[in-house]
């Protein structure tokens, strides 16, 4: 016989009402971020996004793919069962952008990727929860 074990109040961190709340607000405006101002212009391959695609030299797949991954991103970013997942996901890309900015772009704007993967850090951690998944016994 198997029984399904679902979290209790002991196993899930206690989030204050005001953390919940400062955890929406951050997770909508990344959300907001990464799905219309970084994503849409790869996505779409506008010139903002190809310059600096093209200054990397590996084509526009690249672009398209970082594009895709930051959409998925900002989507799951607002799916509550999947938000520390989609943070920890960009907190790779960012991390990512980070080795391209020093690497291919002379540390350009170097700061960027490291704020962005530190708020994204800041949602994984406060929505860590959700990456549990309940035993089977």
């Amino acid at each position: 016989m198997t029984s399904t074990a679902l979290p209790t109040a002991a196993t899930v961190p206690v989030v204050s009402r005001r953390a919940d709340r400062a955890l929406w607000g951050l997770q909508i405006l990344l959300a907001l971020f990464y799905g219309v101002a970084s994503a849409a212009p790869k996505v779409v391959a506008h010139s903002s996004a190809t310059v600096t695609f093209d200054a990397i030299g590996w084509g526009g797949w690249l672009m398209y793919l970082t594009g895709v991954l930051e959409l998925a991103g900002a989507v799951g970013l607002l799916v509550p069962r999947m938000v520390a997942l989609a943070a920890l996901g960009l907190v790779g890309v960012m991390l990512g952008a980070e080795v391209f900015t020093w690497v291919f772009l002379d540390g350009v704007n170097w700061a960027t990727p490291l704020i962005a993967a530190a708020l994204l850090g800041a949602v994984a951690y406060g929505r860590r929860h959700t990456l549990t998944v309940p035993r089977r016994r």
